[in-house]
């Protein structure tokens, strides 16, 4: 889950009826315009039973980047700007913290609805929604703050990558359900609740925005709110499972149904799907006119949903994946009982028991004879092997050959270290998220300082939260060259790949298919030594597992990399 900043308020959706609307569609809810189909779903797409009422729309107010509201809330970006109303990030001056805003004239025709709709929405003071702060009205301006979550994912990003796992969409629908529930009680509707008003926090909690405040906004009323909001979250479960939005039109980034098939259950559209949670969509969506596939009666409230799932059998996390220990190294202290008596097992398996340690006088003198032998046994060996190719009149031109010297009495060879390969520049590589993991700290992956590091975003689990297969680093060598081995030195284990571009890849390739795998490795300090002969100018080190971070999450720290020949 990664730190991106996702706003608080969702109201961008435009109904495709009117320019003004249109032209909103590349418009996020609450953050930069970066989607396009952000803003394509409409209200046939939606399959809501709202209808939004035909009014006169007033102009938005003119406002910029460092205009105050009350010498308190300073506006720093616009990211909607739609059927008379602005939403901006923004940032309260008093408490020091990222806040949303939406603003509107005093005399637009919807300014008393907002005003209703933010402060009831504020008396709920359910922490499963996302608060309003405040609600103003003031030098003819009517604005709603309200709360910015930078540390949250829409579940429209989440079903990006693919479906949810089924204990993550029990979770989802379960918290959305009985939120829903409690509000209802305390007579608020959504009305607009679809995957970009439903966020999940990093610490997994489910949240739930613009609660009443985004209907009223567009000015969508529903004769029907229970069952138009009950029917919205069966669609997101749905989604959640097939990653398929449940109506004939595209929506969300999601594609719709197939065309005259009606709606079919979720584990007739995608296999593997858990029965009962496919079951409890079903029966949520029946309001449409679908029928469930067994005979249990139709939900039409969110109160309803909720007895539904808790009559559902609990569905458990997934057991988490565990990577393979390291190879087992005896240490100098484990050689000994090092003063404590050894544990005695129930069971006593057969353990080899390790030789006797070279301890004493005799012992000592016997090592420093072998020694010897092996340095005079190596020393006749290099002299024989460089008289014969004397004699051959050979000359070696390979400077990884082993070299000798003359060193009067000590005779051995001294191995030829590969020579190292400056790194000419690097950047961050995330394929599969948003495109970026803190380019800012690049360079203290390769500073010669391990004191310095690169680290990730935070992810709720060491997979990167099952939101992808990783992210890494591209190297740049500055030209093809033979790469001997890549040591990379980590903040904790990790499981790393190098991959590498072709040798006569011209320019960086910007896929991940582009690289190559050709080492792997886990560990703290892992040598990644290609099986061949490697040349290559762009190298790609790609974390796959994470380790924690002691603050409950996970997240890699890339501290030193060292290329050789």
């Amino acid at each position: 889950m990664a730190e991106r900043s996702t706003a608080a308020v969702d109201v961008a959706d435009n109904s495709g009826e009117q320019p003004l609307t249109a032209k909103a569609d590349q418009s996020t809810a609450d953050g930069v315009a970066q989607n396009p189909e952000r803003g394509t779903e409409n209200d046939e797409a939606q399959g809501s039973g709202e209808t939004e009422r035909p009014e006169k729309k007033a102009s938005p107010p003119e406002l910029h980047s460092g205009h105050k509201l009350a010498r308190r809330y300073r506006l720093e970006e616009c990211v909607t700007r739609l059927d008379g109303f602005s939403s901006w990030r923004a940032v309260d001056e008093k408490l020091r913290r990222a806040v949303g805003v939406h603003i509107l004239p005093a005399d637009h025709v919807r300014a008393r609805s907002v005003l209703a709709a933010a402060r009831s929405s504020a008396l709920l003071g359910d922490p499963r929604f996302v608060q309003v702060l405040d609600a103003v009205e003031e030098n003819d301006l009517v604005y709603v703050v309200h709360e910015w979550l930078p540390d949250a994912t829409e579940l429209t990003a989440l079903l990006a990558v693919g479906p949810l796992e089924p204990h993550d969409a029990y979770q989802m629908v379960s918290q959305v359900a009985s939120a829903m529930a409690a509000a209802h009680r305390e007579g608020l509707a959504h009305l607009r609740l679809n995957p970009n008003a439903v966020l999940r926090a990093s610490t997994g909690q489910w949240r739930i925005r613009g609660l009443a405040v985004n209907a009223a906004l567009r000015g969508v009323s529903s004769e029907t709110p229970q069952r138009t909001d009950t029917e919205a979250i069966g669609a997101l479960l749905y989604a959640a499972l097939t990653q398929r939005w449940p109506y004939e039109n595209d929506a969300y980034g999601m594609s719709g149904l197939p065309k005259d098939i009606g709606l079919i259950s979720p584990d007739q559209v995608r296999a593997g799907v858990h029965r009962g949670l496919s079951e409890l969509a079903m029966r949520a969506l029946v309001n449409d006119g679908a029928t469930a596939s067994r005979h249990e009666a139709a939900c039409t409230t969110p109160e309803e949903l909720v007895k539904a799932i808790g009559e559902m059998p609990r569905i458990r996390p997934p057991e988490p994946a565990f990577a393979a220990p390291p190879e087992y190294q005896r240490t100098t202290y484990q050689q000994g009982t090092y003063g404590r008596p050894a544990p005695h097992s129930a069971t006593t398996q057969p353990v080899t028991a390790p030789p006797p340690p070279l301890q004493s006088r005799t012992g000592k003198a016997l090592k420093w004879a072998v020694s010897a032998l092996l340095i005079a046994a190596l020393g006749l060996g290099s002299w024989q092997l460089a008289d014969a190719l004397m004699d051959q009149g050979g000359k070696s031109g390979d400077t990884d050959s082993t070299q000798t010297q003359d060193g009067g009495d000590k005779g051995a060879p001294l191995p030829s270290a590969g020579q190292p390969i400056p790194i000419q520049g690097a950047h961050d590589f995330d394929p599969f998220g948003d495109q970026s993991e803190k380019p800012s700290d690049i360079k203290k992956a390769y500073d010669d300082s391990p004191a310095t590091y690169w680290q990730t975003d935070f992810y709720l689990g060491s997979k990167f939260g099952n939101l992808k297969s990783g992210v890494g680093l591209i190297l740049d060598l500055g030209k093809v060259q033979k790469v001997g081995k890549v040591t990379v030195s980590f903040v904790g284990e990790t499981s790393v790949e190098l991959r590498a571009a072709g040798e006569n890849e011209s320019s960086e390739p910007t896929t991940f298919d582009g690289y190559s795998k050709v080492a792997g490795g886990s560990g703290t300090t892992v040598v990644l030594k290609p099986g061949k002969s490697l040349k290559s100018r762009y190298l790609l080190v790609w974390l796959t597992q994470l380790p924690p971070d002691n603050e409950g999450h996970w997240r890699g720290r890339v501290a030193d990399i060292k290329v050789t020949s």
